[in-house]
């Protein structure tokens, strides 16, 4: 059984910010890469950012330079910290973990999302 639990999404007007937090708990014996996805009504799910676990990051063309990933492997826990939002932003955002488990090297899990909303 593995379980993440989303926190942190909430109403911003635009140009403020907003740190979401993810922690993964259950059967897993390690974490091969965490991060961040949204989805918004008729599109599909997009990858904001992640970071495996040897440090290596991804971001979204859209987000660069304005949000950042981050993680505390002790606490099995990633962040993301989402600065100077725009309406573009709104949307739900699903944790997920590539974890290792005693079935399989790799699977993914994922959260039940945070909405997160930009007022212009």
């Amino acid at each position: 059984q593995v379980q993440l639990v989303e926190s942190g999404g909430g109403l911003v007007q635009a140009g403020g910010s907003l740190r979401l937090s993810c922690v993964a708990s259950g059967r897993f014996y390690g974490i091969n890469a965490m991060g961040w996805y949204r989805q918004v009504p008729g599109n599909q799910r997009e990858l904001v950012a992640d970071i495996s676990s040897g440090g290596s990051i991804n971001y979204a063309e859209s987000v660069k330079g304005r949000f950042t990933v981050s993680r505390d492997s002790a606490k099995n826990t990633v962040y993301l910290q989402m600065n100077s939002l725009k309406s573009e932003d709104t949307a739900v955002y699903y944790c997920f973990a590539d974890l290792r488990t005693r079935v399989a090297s790799r699977g993914d899990y994922w959260g039940r999302g945070t909405q997160v909303t930009v007022s212009s």
